[in-house]
């Protein structure tokens, strides 16, 4: 199998140890899962049962980021405590995931129940000269490791200006440089805090996945990534602070995936401009939605359009269809639909190529002609096929 790698700017052959490890970026509780969340999901979704398929053991994290500015700010605007916010936000998260077929993660740390190692790992990258205290916060020294800025390929400059734009802010004064992040900071009135070193607090955004995701998984991981906006500052301050912290390699491959938009905009819970996976569920069934996100490349970001959804529920009546008739396949047929399948799936994760393979089946079976010699069972081959992709659909009757 051929992944792009966002470090090296390529596709690459995908390098994998004895048990495949898969980490993506998991969300921050406070609002539904939206298509943006789903189709990041999915990607790591076809991805490990797609590793699965092949033979291979596969372990998938996905972290919850339980503490945070925004869960808090929201917590306090509904008068709930924010633990209990998040847990109702993941039941619903979990269930709208189901709800698309998503497998079930082999673990989901949450951020809350991991600060003890962060500060952990705080104190070594103090200790180590790597980060330095001010006030009750703690900010990593960018100048003390000289490849911030490896995996997302931009300059100081612009590092400086997205940073504006993504919850840093490079003109705080307590820094030596504006791209030092946050790797402790003093809890304000009223915030949950946890004792540490520089005083009582809580960890920054970046510390958490780097020590969730090499505790969940030990390092190198195979797989690690998220939505493309996480390219910078996240995933980048998380390749620092790992090495720096002495676990190199850190990540063997980088995945990200483009970002979904509504009427041209970024979907996004700040904007408010969401598309909630439950509202689609609502309409139709789970499959016909995860065909909808399948039949978009996983790097091509894309706008969501309604009309798109009743062409995704159309070709899932239509592999139904297909799977209850009577239909037959021949046997070269089929080895040929089986193997441009999985060499669109293995060219860089190329789901629409690998849904036209389907589309393909279906349409052979409905048919109802043969053009290779004896027949071979074609449902058999489409509910395979489609399982890989996992959209899978309700039982056959009978």
């Amino acid at each position: 199998m051929q992944l792009y790698d966002s470090a090296r700017r390529g596709v690459f052959p995908l390098e994998i140890g004895p048990v495949a490890t898969l980490y993506s970026c998991g969300i921050t509780p406070y609002e539904a899962a939206h298509l943006g969340h789903a189709f990041v999901y999915l990607t790591f979704d076809v991805l490990t049962r797609r590793l699965t398929d092949a033979g291979h053991e596969a372990r998938c994290v996905r972290n919850v980021t339980d503490v945070d500015d925004d869960i808090l700010r929201v917590a306090r605007e509904r008068g709930v405590d924010f633990l209990e916010l998040a847990s109702e936000q993941v039941r619903r998260f979990d269930h709208d995931m189901a709800g698309i077929g998503l497998l079930p993660v082999d673990a989901a740390p949450r951020a809350t129940e991991h600060v003890e190692e962060m500060v952990d790992w705080i104190a070594r990258l103090v200790d180590d000269g790597y980060a330095y205290s001010v006030n009750g916060w703690v900010f990593f020294d960018s100048g003390a490791y000289p490849d911030y800025g490896r995996l997302s390929h931009l300059d100081h400059p612009t590092m400086i200006e997205l940073s504006r734009g993504r919850g840093a802010d490079p003109d705080d004064p307590r820094k030596r440089h504006p791209l030092d992040f946050v790797l402790w900071q003093a809890s304000a009135a009223g915030e949950p805090s946890w004792p540490s070193p520089w005083g009582p607090g809580r960890p920054g955004w970046h510390i958490e996945c780097t020590v969730m995701s090499t505790g969940a998984l030990g390092h190198p991981i195979d797989i690690h990534g998220g939505g493309d906006d996480l390219i910078y500052p996240h995933h980048e301050s998380e390749i620092a602070q790992a090495e720096a912290g002495g676990v190199a390699p850190y990540v063997r491959h980088w995945t990200h995936v483009a970002m979904v938009n509504l009427d041209g905009v970024k979907m996004s819970k700040s904007l408010g401009n969401l598309v909630f996976v439950r509202d689609l569920v609502a309409r139709v069934p789970g499959a016909a939605v995860r065909l909808l996100l399948a039949a978009h490349h996983y790097r091509q970001s894309w706008s969501y359009d309604d009309a798109e959804l009743e062409v995704a529920a159309t070709r899932h009546r239509r592999y139904l269809s297909a799977m209850q008739g009577g239909g037959a396949i021949g046997h070269e047929a089929a080895r040929r639909h089986e193997e441009r399948f999985f060499d669109r799936l293995d060219d860089d994760l190329d789901t629409p190529g690998a849904l036209q393979e389907l589309d393909a089946i279906a349409q052979e079976l409905s048919s109802g002609t043969q053009e290779d010699g004896p027949g071979t069972e074609g449902q058999q081959l489409l509910g395979r096929l489609m399982t890989v992709l996992g959209a899978e659909t309700e039982a056959v009757p009978g």
